[in-house]
Protein backbone atom coordinates (compact mmCIF):
# COMPACT_ATOMS: atom_id res chain seq x y z
CA UNK A 1 0.00 0.00 0.00
CA UNK A 2 2.98 2.45 0.82
CA UNK A 3 4.25 2.42 -2.62
CA UNK A 4 0.94 1.91 -4.28
CA UNK A 5 -1.22 4.65 -2.73
CA UNK A 6 1.06 7.74 -3.89
CA UNK A 7 0.41 6.52 -7.61
CA UNK A 8 -3.63 6.18 -6.91
CA UNK A 9 -3.89 9.59 -5.22
CA UNK A 10 -2.91 11.12 -8.80
CA UNK A 11 -6.25 10.16 -10.04
CA UNK A 12 -8.69 12.69 -10.01
CA UNK A 13 -12.05 10.24 -9.93
CA UNK A 14 -10.38 9.12 -6.18
CA UNK A 15 -11.61 11.25 -3.64
CA UNK A 16 -10.76 9.93 -0.82
CA UNK A 17 -8.54 6.44 0.72
CA UNK A 18 -8.86 4.19 3.29
CA UNK A 19 -5.86 1.87 4.84
CA UNK A 20 -6.35 -2.11 5.99
CA UNK A 21 -3.67 -3.05 7.48
CA UNK A 22 -1.77 -5.61 10.22
CA UNK A 23 0.12 -2.88 11.62
CA UNK A 24 -1.64 0.86 12.09
CA UNK A 25 1.16 2.31 13.26
CA UNK A 26 4.02 1.69 10.96
CA UNK A 27 1.11 2.97 7.88
CA UNK A 28 -0.13 5.46 9.67
CA UNK A 29 3.48 7.45 9.50
CA UNK A 30 3.52 7.85 5.42
CA UNK A 31 -0.41 7.58 5.48
CA UNK A 32 -0.59 11.33 7.09
CA UNK A 33 1.59 12.66 3.97
CA UNK A 34 -0.99 11.52 1.25
CA UNK A 35 -4.00 14.13 1.66
CA UNK A 36 -6.47 11.67 0.27
CA UNK A 37 -5.61 8.76 2.91
CA UNK A 38 -8.68 9.50 5.13
CA UNK A 39 -7.46 6.70 7.73
CA UNK A 40 -5.59 3.43 8.53
CA UNK A 41 -7.57 0.69 10.20
CA UNK A 42 -6.78 -2.60 11.29
CA UNK A 43 -10.72 -3.78 11.33
CA UNK A 44 -13.17 -3.85 8.61
CA UNK A 45 -16.11 -2.45 10.46
CA UNK A 46 -13.92 0.35 11.92
CA UNK A 47 -13.36 1.52 8.01
CA UNK A 48 -17.21 0.55 7.38
CA UNK A 49 -18.01 3.64 10.05
CA UNK A 50 -15.56 5.66 8.57
CA UNK A 51 -17.46 5.31 5.04
CA UNK A 52 -20.87 5.60 6.04
CA UNK A 53 -19.77 9.02 8.08
CA UNK A 54 -18.65 10.29 5.80
CA UNK A 55 -20.51 9.70 2.89
CA UNK A 56 -23.49 11.23 4.96
CA UNK A 57 -21.31 14.25 5.06
CA UNK A 58 -20.68 14.16 1.09
CA UNK A 59 -24.76 13.83 1.02
CA UNK A 60 -25.35 16.93 3.10
CA UNK A 61 -22.59 18.59 1.40
CA UNK A 62 -23.84 18.32 -2.08
CA UNK A 63 -25.49 21.23 -4.10
CA UNK A 64 -28.40 19.91 -5.91
CA UNK A 65 -27.49 21.25 -9.29
CA UNK A 66 -24.52 20.57 -11.33
CA UNK A 67 -22.70 23.21 -13.34
CA UNK A 68 -23.04 20.02 -16.60
CA UNK A 69 -26.95 20.89 -16.55
CA UNK A 70 -27.33 24.45 -16.08
CA UNK A 71 -29.61 25.59 -18.88
CA UNK A 72 -27.48 27.21 -21.89
CA UNK A 73 -29.43 30.05 -22.30
CA UNK A 74 -28.34 30.68 -17.95
CA UNK A 75 -24.95 29.99 -18.38
CA UNK A 76 -24.93 31.77 -21.77
CA UNK A 77 -26.53 35.00 -20.07
CA UNK A 78 -24.09 35.04 -17.24
CA UNK A 79 -21.16 35.22 -19.47
CA UNK A 80 -22.32 37.89 -21.64
CA UNK A 81 -23.23 39.67 -18.21
CA UNK A 82 -19.21 39.41 -17.28
CA UNK A 83 -18.16 40.34 -20.64
CA UNK A 84 -20.46 43.72 -20.74
CA UNK A 85 -19.23 44.73 -16.94
CA UNK A 86 -15.76 44.18 -17.74
CA UNK A 87 -15.32 45.89 -21.29
CA UNK A 88 -13.65 49.25 -21.45
CA UNK A 89 -14.96 51.45 -24.10
CA UNK A 90 -14.84 55.26 -25.35
CA UNK A 91 -18.00 56.23 -23.13
CA UNK A 92 -18.64 59.12 -25.99
CA UNK A 93 -18.23 56.78 -29.08
CA UNK A 94 -20.72 54.26 -27.49
CA UNK A 95 -23.27 57.01 -26.75
CA UNK A 96 -22.81 58.34 -30.59
CA UNK A 97 -23.06 54.59 -31.95
CA UNK A 98 -26.56 54.23 -29.92
CA UNK A 99 -27.74 57.35 -30.99
CA UNK A 100 -26.90 56.38 -34.78
CA UNK A 101 -28.68 52.76 -34.23
CA UNK A 102 -31.59 54.64 -32.34
CA UNK A 103 -31.92 56.69 -35.56
CA UNK A 104 -31.48 54.02 -38.23
CA UNK A 105 -34.19 52.01 -36.26
CA UNK A 106 -36.05 54.72 -35.90
CA UNK A 107 -36.54 54.01 -31.72
CA UNK A 108 -37.06 57.30 -30.47
CA UNK A 109 -37.90 60.88 -31.34
CA UNK A 110 -34.93 63.06 -32.77
CA UNK A 111 -35.16 65.15 -29.92
CA UNK A 112 -34.38 62.49 -27.20
CA UNK A 113 -31.94 60.57 -29.50
CA UNK A 114 -30.36 64.68 -29.23
CA UNK A 115 -30.73 65.17 -25.42
CA UNK A 116 -29.23 62.00 -24.83
CA UNK A 117 -26.21 62.30 -27.04
CA UNK A 118 -25.71 66.67 -25.46
CA UNK A 119 -26.66 65.62 -21.59
CA UNK A 120 -26.11 61.80 -20.80
CA UNK A 121 -23.46 62.60 -18.62
CA UNK A 122 -25.44 65.49 -16.44
CA UNK A 123 -27.81 62.44 -15.28
CA UNK A 124 -27.31 59.28 -13.28
CA UNK A 125 -28.42 55.78 -15.81
CA UNK A 126 -31.36 55.28 -13.27
CA UNK A 127 -32.83 58.81 -14.14
CA UNK A 128 -32.27 57.83 -17.92
CA UNK A 129 -33.60 54.32 -17.49
CA UNK A 130 -36.45 55.84 -14.94
CA UNK A 131 -37.51 58.56 -16.99
CA UNK A 132 -39.68 58.57 -19.78
CA UNK A 133 -37.13 58.06 -22.56
CA UNK A 134 -36.51 54.97 -25.23
CA UNK A 135 -33.99 53.98 -22.61
CA UNK A 136 -36.08 51.82 -20.50
CA UNK A 137 -38.17 50.47 -23.59
CA UNK A 138 -34.90 49.72 -25.80
CA UNK A 139 -33.24 47.85 -23.05
CA UNK A 140 -35.70 45.51 -21.89
CA UNK A 141 -36.45 44.65 -25.62
CA UNK A 142 -33.08 43.42 -26.11
CA UNK A 143 -32.98 41.32 -23.24
CA UNK A 144 -36.69 40.16 -23.85
CA UNK A 145 -35.70 38.95 -26.94
CA UNK A 146 -31.82 38.26 -26.41
CA UNK A 147 -31.01 40.51 -29.29
CA UNK A 148 -27.35 40.75 -29.25
CA UNK A 149 -27.50 43.62 -31.27
CA UNK A 150 -29.14 45.62 -28.94
CA UNK A 151 -27.45 44.79 -25.93
CA UNK A 152 -24.00 45.36 -27.19
CA UNK A 153 -25.72 48.90 -27.69
CA UNK A 154 -26.57 48.99 -24.75
CA UNK A 155 -23.59 47.68 -23.27
CA UNK A 156 -22.24 50.79 -21.51
CA UNK A 157 -25.36 51.85 -20.49
CA UNK A 158 -26.51 48.25 -18.77
CA UNK A 159 -22.43 48.73 -17.11
CA UNK A 160 -23.12 52.17 -15.82
CA UNK A 161 -26.57 51.04 -14.48
CA UNK A 162 -25.00 48.18 -12.99
CA UNK A 163 -22.11 50.50 -11.32
CA UNK A 164 -24.15 52.80 -10.14
CA UNK A 165 -27.02 50.41 -8.67
CA UNK A 166 -24.12 48.59 -6.73
CA UNK A 167 -22.42 52.14 -5.40
CA UNK A 168 -25.98 53.01 -3.88
CA UNK A 169 -26.46 49.41 -2.47
CA UNK A 170 -22.97 49.77 -0.76
CA UNK A 171 -23.87 53.99 0.55
CA UNK A 172 -27.24 52.49 1.44
CA UNK A 173 -26.59 48.91 2.87
CA UNK A 174 -25.64 50.13 6.50
CA UNK A 175 -28.70 52.36 7.25
CA UNK A 176 -31.15 49.51 5.41
CA UNK A 177 -33.21 47.83 8.13
CA UNK A 178 -33.34 44.27 7.69
CA UNK A 179 -36.61 43.92 6.44
CA UNK A 180 -37.70 45.84 3.76
CA UNK A 181 -40.54 46.21 0.67
CA UNK A 182 -39.67 46.63 -2.94
CA UNK A 183 -41.57 47.46 -6.13
CA UNK A 184 -41.51 46.39 -9.32
CA UNK A 185 -43.25 48.55 -12.00
CA UNK A 186 -44.01 47.01 -15.29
Amino acid sequence: AQHIIPVLQECPQLTSIYVLCDNQSTHEKWAKTISKVKGVYTEIDSICEALRIDCENCDRALIPISFNRLDPLFMYTQLLKEALLDIEDDDAKSIKELAEYCRLQDSAAPKTIEMIEREYRTHTPIWWYTGPYFIYSILNCGLRLMNVDIILKMGFFIRHLHNHITQLHQEQQGSMPTKFQVFRGQ
